[in-house]
Order: C-alpha cells, then sequence, then structure tokens
C-alpha cells in the first residue's frame, strides 16, 4: 500500500492551491507536447501545491481507445515535475476512473510514473451500488492514497447517501476528498461523515464546488458529535477553475488564510466581494448558461488569450464555446482585472522563450 510522503501530506493538511490540468492539442486534435509541458511549468512557477492531471479537465476521452493518451499525460506531467526538481512539497496526483477493473489498471499505471494520489471520480456508476463503489475504493485505496471526488450529476457524477460517505471517511489510506457537487446540502453530508469519523484527523477536505469557491474556503462547520463540537473546514482547492489566473489563485488562498489567523472587517469585506466575483467568472467559464457545455473549451479560451495554449481545440469536436460564451469571458476580463495573472504569464513565457533560444 502506497502511503503519502510526510512532507506532501503536511502540505496537503495545510491547504493548497491544486490545478486540474489541462490538455493541449494542435489543429489536427493531436497530443501538443511541447505546449502541454509549457501549462505544467506555468503551473510550477504560480505556486501551485501540485497538478491534478488526467481529470476531468483534462478530457475523459483520452482513455478512448482512438486516443489513448492518458499514460502520455501521466508520463509527459511526471517528467516536467521531476525535470524541475521543485525545491519545496509537491503533489502528484492522478485521475482515475471507471468501474474496479479499469480503475485498478489507472492506479497501478499512476504508481508506475510516481503519482502520489489518485483522485478517485465516482462518476458514470450508475450501475453499481453504493456498497460496490466503496468496496472498488478499498481496492484503489491498496494501491494509492486515495482522493475521493464528488461529482456533480449535470457533469456525469451521481449523489450518494450521508450513509455512503460514513464508510467512505472510515477507508484506511482515504486521505482527502474533493466535495464538488455545487450542492450545500449534499455539500454538509460529506463534512458531516468526516467530521463523526474516528478518522476526522486523517482526511483533508478540498472544494471543487466552482460555485462556491471563496465561501468553502472560509467556511467552518461544527456538529455534536458523543457530546463534543467536532470542527472541520476546508483546506484548500483541486479546481479546474484553477488550471487559470493560477498564480491569483494562490494569492487568494493566501489571503484566506491571512484572515483565519488575523481576521478583520476589512479582510471579511474584500473577500465576501472577492467570492461573489469569482463566483461570476466562473459562470463565464464553465459556461453555466449552457448546462456547462462549454466549460472545458471556457478554460481553454483564457489560455489561450495569454498565450498558454495555441487553440481551444477538443478531442470531441462537439466541445466548442457556446453562444455568447466568448462575449461573457471579455466582460469578466474587463469587470474584474485583479482577478487574472496576464501580466505574471507574460513574464512566464517572456522567461520561457529566453531559455528556448537559449
Amino acid at each position: 500500500m502506497k502511503q503519502l510522503d510526510q512532507d506532501k501530506k503536511e502540505l496537503l493538511f495545510a491547504g493548497t492551491v491544486l490545478p486540474a490540468h489541462p490538455l493541449c492539442l494542435n489543429q489536427q486534435r493531436q497530443l501538443d507536447e511541447q505546449n502541454q509541458r509549457l501549462l505544467t511549468q506555468y503551473y510550477i512557477q504560480s505556486g501551485a501545491g501540485g497538478i491534478a492531471v488526467g481529470v476531468h479537465s483534462t478530457q475523459f476521452e483520452i482513455r478512448l481507445p482512438e486516443y489513448n493518451l492518458l499514460e502520455d499525460v501521466f508520463r509527459i506531467t511526471a517528467e516536467v515535475i521531476d525535470e524541475y526538481n521543485i525545491s519545496r512539497p509537491f503533489i502528484k496526483i492522478a485521475g482515475i476512473v471507471g468501474h474496479t477493473e479499469q480503475a485498478v489498471a489507472e492506479a497501478k499505471l499512476a504508481v508506475k510514473y510516481h503519482y502520489d494520489m489518485g483522485l478517485l471520480s465516482m462518476g458514470g456508476l450508475q450501475d453499481l451500488t453504493e456498497e460496490e463503489i466503496l468496496n472498488r475504493t478499498e481496492a484503489i485505496a491498496q494501491i494509492i492514497p486515495v482522493f475521493g471526488f464528488y461529482l456533480q450529476p449535470s457533469v456525469g457524477g451521481r449523489i450518494f447517501s450521508y450513509d455512503f460517505w460514513r464508510k467512505f471517511v472510515n477507508i484506511e489510506n482515504v486521505i482527502a476528498i474533493k466535495c464538488a457537487s455545487f450542492n450545500r446540502y449534499q455539500t454538509l453530508d460529506v463534512v458531516r461523515a468526516i467530521a463523526n469519523s474516528h478518522r476526522r484527523e486523517e482526511i483533508a477536505l478540498y472544494t471543487g464546488n466552482d460555485d462556491n469557491i471563496v465561501a468553502d474556503l472560509l467556511s467552518i462547520y461544527k456538529f455534536n458529535v458523543n457530546g463534543q463540537q467536532q470542527s472541520v473546514q476546508f483546506k484548500g482547492g483541486l479546481l479546474g477553475h484553477w488550471a487559470v489566473w493560477t498564480s491569483k489563485a494562490v494569492e487568494l488562498l493566501e489571503r484566506v488564510k491571512d484572515f483565519k489567523n488575523n481576521p478583520t472587517a476589512d479582510k471579511w469585506q474584500h473577500l465576501q466581494v472577492l467570492n461573489n466575483q469569482t463566483t461570476d467568472a466562473n459562470a463565464a467559464l464553465f459556461d453555466v448558461a449552457n448546462d456547462f457545455h462549454g466549460c472545458i473549451p471556457g478554460i481553454h479560451e483564457v489560455l489561450r488569450r495569454q498565450g498558454l495554449m495555441k487553440g481551444i481545440w477538443c478531442l470531441n469536436p462537439d466541445e466548442i464555446l457556446s453562444s455568447g460564451q466568448s462575449e461573457e469571458l471579455t466582460r469578466i476580463q474587463l469587470d474584474y482585472p485583479s482577478l487574472n495573472d496576464d501580466l505574471f504569464v507574460a513574464e512566464f513565457l517572456k522567461e520561457h522563450q529566453v531559455k528556448d533560444t537559449v
């Protein structure tokens, strides 16, 4: 059973920024390895505490036989991180999907490339009972530390009972849970299950609720457990939203931590404004107006405008920006200039071009 290194575990529990890595393609919809490497470098230099690859933002289609790109993206990301020889802890997270046989194979592939954790999706398993999904989780936890994933139903997830999460959090080697249900009631089920578990101090709660990022990071939950008040808080975020403007996401998390350590009315007011601005930006990025149809192209478009991607191509040619989405992204850029990291990216690209020409 692979364990999470202590320094990385400390980082995870202290709270960090974990962007969900997109897939860079060329105009022929083939993997653009050079650009893929560039994007990984951007996340490292942005100050992120790790990267999740092979996840929804990387496009689940990479697993289809006609593309067969899962191992490539695992390998490329791992190589870039190793080449950087990062002096601080940096968590490599591999997306794991599918029924037990497929999930086990993907977990073993992740271990082959020295990934630290597996982000275990519970999406697309409507034919399995909750008990069967728990058995699947136990099988993966025997291979790699598990980062649980409550995926919202509108993009292929399903709703789980409180009893499911109560059992889930008691599985040894489940180290973290990404709550991305986009639903406060379902989020509460996960948090309450952690609070009531004897493993409550062994599980890091991360937000994936892109509609509620800052509010989640600020939230403090308390539950009466056997006559004692048990507190649970979100430590950080593993987010598709944080695949863009990543250096600003790092600043945001530091602002939240600063407020928690030294709360003032001014800081609280600023974070409340920032929360609503971030949610507005996410609506444009994730194409909420069109039931998330353009969520991946939206991420790509922001990166393309910054020069971090060459185009917004997806493996599925039907995945394109929705009508009006580009205009919404422009509005966000103009209305909330403090959210973007265009200046940081410009400096990063200048430095990268210099290195390429040396």
